[in-house]
């Protein structure tokens, strides 16, 4: 009996310092970031030639791991389908998960997730081949449509038919390469995905010219990062990371000249740059944890028109993903 006692004792002990260890205590012990991303969306998340992993959500995760040990590249990126990638991060296989998902009121609540701020404001489209001669969403009553399992998409997909009293056969599959080549080698009429997935994937073909995009926006899809509840300190840490490089391209700070700032006397400036201390110390990082970011990753402008933007294969506009100060959504709070 003493014996179980002592065993079940060590054991609660064990497990109960185990349940307490921080997100950034077992980060800075593993000596990397474990970031969830999308299997290969164009822009987004994607392995190179070299199977160096690049876009927008990559980025997000380079970011944290500049703000935690002053190096981008200490990331492990794990590429997750939609049906596994909540699992992978309430089990701990990843501490961020960084791969266009949508922020919801359920995911939020009953997934047991926090969002950080949205990174990427999307909206659910349509694609259609050209020679349908399909012009509308409204046309596309009785079709089939190619769209991926346990996803917002699937669930948009079925209110949007159902509020405009229309038919349609989904034709669903598990991962987002499984739906795109279903619809690219015709199994189905339609494509439904976020606006900007769509496009993503036309890029990739032969002749993008043959598909088009169905003007209607038929959902609001603010994508960005997640992590777990109750660490309310990894919360804080990706939540302003990502402040920290909306702020830095508010006050036009980029990773190309941050160090002619660094002798600024502007007072938000120095805190942006940990000159004047207390963020970094209330964050548990180093107080130069946003200058790390700006340098090494970037501003959020920068990131976005390095991988989504004009002068990529996407050539997408800056839209609601614009600062507040020019027409868009992006905003940051006093970083103070």
């Amino acid at each position: 009996m003493k014996f179980i006692c002592g065993f079940l004792t060590t054991f609660l002990i064990v497990h109960f310092s185990y349940a307490k260890t921080s997100t950034l205590e077992q980060v800075k012990k593993k000596k990397y970031l474990a970031c969830g991303v999308t299997q290969g969306v164009a822009g987004f998340s994607t392995p190179d030639s070299k199977g160096v992993w690049k876009g927008l959500e990559v980025d997000i995760c380079k970011a944290v791991a500049a703000a935690v040990f002053g190096d981008e590249n200490k990331v492990k990126f794990v590429p997750l389908n939609a049906p596994v990638r909540f699992t992978a991060l309430q089990s701990g296989e990843v501490d961020i998960l960084s791969r266009v998902t949508t922020w919801t009121l359920g995911r939020d609540t009953a997934q047991g997730l926090n969002f950080a701020p949205t990174t990427f404001y999307d909206g659910q489209g349509f694609m259609v081949r050209k020679s349908s001669k399909i012009t509308s969403a409204k046309q596309l009553n009785g079709a089939t449509i190619c769209t991926q399992q346990g996803t917002t998409t699937e669930l948009n997909l079925a209110d949007y038919f159902r509020k405009n009293r229309m038919k349609m056969k989904p034709v669903v599959f598990e991962s987002n390469d499984e739906v795109t080549q279903a619809f690219f080698k015709g199994r189905c009429d339609a494509f439904t995905n976020d606006a900007s997935g769509l496009v993503a994937e036309r890029s990739k073909v032969k002749n993008p010219s043959d598909y088009i995009i169905l003007p209607e926006i038929i959902s609001k899809e603010p994508l960005g990062p997640a992590v777990r509840h109750d660490d309310d300190q990894w919360f804080d840490i990706v939540k302003w990371s990502i402040y920290a490089m909306i702020d830095a391209e508010e006050k036009g700070i980029s990773s190309k000249n941050v160090d002619s700032f660094l002798k600024s006397k502007d007072p938000a400036i120095r805190r942006l740059l940990g000159k004047i201390k207390g963020n970094g110390k209330a964050l548990g990082l180093n107080e130069n944890w946003a200058y790390q970011i700006i340098k090494r990753v970037g501003n959020y402008g920068e990131v976005f028109e390095r991988h989504v933007g004009k002068k990529t294969p996407l050539k997408l506009e800056r839209g609601m993903n614009d600062l507040w100060t020019k027409g868009g959504l992006m905003y940051a709070p006093p970083l103070r």
